[in-house]
């Protein structure tokens, strides 16, 4: 009996020693496993600063539109009591697009028509009393002062006549004027005012954008405005269809600023091409020097450290990183173009900088491409 129980308490001693053992081996392995975790060097992607870019891109868009544009309006005063055409409708010379009330002028026409038929007879009441003065005076049975007092009659009833006739043909003129017509061919784009309305002379009524040359209008930031002189080339697409490039030309540069956007207002002439509509949204590229040199880098290549915008360049020799302070200039389609900080040759981590410290290994390639900085082409450096 003693012995059976001698045998278990040692079989649980060496049962209690093997756990130890285990466990210490399991720490031993974890240990061992940090610290090749922390040896493990990181692969990046990265892209290789080329050469500056020696011209930028400008990008505007805006709408295409007619060069010119009427904006119709009677040249009388009324009440609109008809209006002929929609937004749309093709006019030419001639067409009516509206009507107001004439009654008024037409009114008027019977008051200008019967002065002037008074004012004729005056002229023939007062004619006759000159000649019969004329023929007094030549048998001296009237005296010099009659017989010009008789002209005088008969010359300011002449003048009478002529005022009696300009005030009917002025408001003969106004009855036409009740009817509002295209003086060129065109699409109307607007309407303005309606039936029953009242509108003043002048007042605009319908707009009709003139049949021929179309142009583009951007608005340009002040910054660029001095890029864009008159007769510039410059190209043309259209969202509608991107396979179309037109060859514009700048026709026409505001000379001063929108006092709200603070823009500058460009007009593009365009090629006539069946394809381009009113009202189409299209873009206008040029292309600009550059003041001072520029590369790009991706925008996924920058962070920020202790509040300054930096990239993590890769030393070629140790293969480790840095951090490296840039200055930006603008953002582009593809990417953002820094003015100072990298060099010709650079290796910019482009891809996971939020793992990236100082003097951390990293694998790159021996055989890495050169690419275009402004191409910001992203190559897997990984070994």
């Amino acid at each position: 009996m003693f012995k059976l129980i001698e045998f278990r308490r040692r079989t649980s001693f060496f049962a209690t020693a093997a756990l130890l053992s285990m466990l210490a081996a399991t720490l031993a392995g974890c240990s061992q496993e940090k610290t090749e975790a922390t040896a493990v060097v990181r692969p990046v992607k990265v892209v290789e600063i080329a050469e500056a870019d020696t011209a930028r891109q400008l990008s505007y868009s805006g709408s295409v539109r007619a060069r010119t544009e009427m904006n119709l309006g009677f040249r009388v005063s009324g009440k609109i009591v008809e209006r002929v055409v929609n937004v749309g409708d093709r006019v030419k010379v001639g067409d009516l697009l509206a009507r107001v009330d004439a009654t008024d002028y037409e009114l008027a026409v019977r008051s200008a028509s019967a002065n002037l038929e008074a004012a004729e007879r005056q002229v023939e009441t007062v004619k006759l009393v000159r000649d019969r003065a004329e023929q007094l005076l030549a048998r001296k049975f009237a005296s010099q002062a009659q017989f010009d007092q008789s002209v005088l009659s008969y010359n300011q009833a002449v003048a009478t006549r002529d005022a009696a006739k300009s005030a009917l043909s002025q408001v003969e003129n106004q009855v036409t004027y009740t009817n509002l017509v295209s003086d060129r061919p065109g699409i109307v784009t607007t309407i303005n005012a309606d039936v029953g309305q009242v509108v003043g002379s002048g007042t605009p009524v319908a707009t009709v954008a003139v049949e021929g040359e179309k142009e583009v209008q951007v608005a340009v930031p002040e910054t660029e405005i001095a890029n864009f002189k008159t007769g510039l080339p410059v190209k043309v697409g259209l969202w509608s269809d991107t396979g179309l490039s037109l060859d514009g030309t700048v026709r026409e540069v505001a000379g001063s600023a929108d006092p709200q956007s603070r823009t500058f207002s460009v007009r593009v002439s365009l090629p006539n091409d069946p394809r381009v509509l009113l009202g189409m949204t299209a873009t206008v590229e040029a292309s600009a020097g550059n003041g001072k040199p520029y590369v790009s880098v991706p925008l996924s290549a920058l962070a920020q450290k202790d509040g300054y915008t930096i990239v993590w360049v890769v030393d070629r020799g140790t293969e480790t990183v840095s951090s490296r302070p840039v200055t930006l200039s603008d953002f582009t389609a593809d990417g953002v173009r820094v003015t100072d900080g990298l060099e010709v040759g650079d290796l910019v981590v482009a891809a996971g900088t939020q793992f990236m410290a100082d003097d951390l290994k990293v694998t790159i390639s021996n055989a890495t491409t050169q690419h275009s900085a402004s191409a910001q082409a992203e190559v897997p450096l990984l070994r």
